[in-house]
């Protein structure tokens, strides 16, 4: 068994080690599963979604989420888009902020 495993393994190799050639891949997924749970909460306590456009929609990221993971405060981004803020040059897109991390 023990020989399978290594074999296995040595299979592998170069797929297992690609985080030392990108440290920025995360050796967990603990990040991604955190992203969708509030949206499997929510669909349990709804029952889920009466059409395909609902379910199209409810599978897209919220911008609080994007928001937050980027430590930029949400009302502050939705203030300096709707024009209600006077500093609103100094808040980008969501998409521009995500593109530069």
């Amino acid at each position: 068994m023990l020989d399978l495993l290594l074999t296995r393994l040595h299979a592998n190799k170069a797929e297992l080690l690609t985080v030392l050639d990108r440290p920025e891949i995360p050796l967990h997924t603990n990040g991604s599963e955190n992203d969708i749970r509030c949206q499997v909460i929510r669909r349990k306590i709804c029952g889920g979604t009466r059409s395909e456009a609902g379910a199209l929609s409810r599978g897209l990221p919220r911008p609080q989420q994007t928001c937050q993971k980027l430590r930029v405060s949400f009302w502050d981004y939705l203030g300096a888009h709707l024009v209600i803020i006077d500093d609103a040059s100094q808040i980008q897109c969501l998409p521009n902020i995500v593109s530069c991390t």
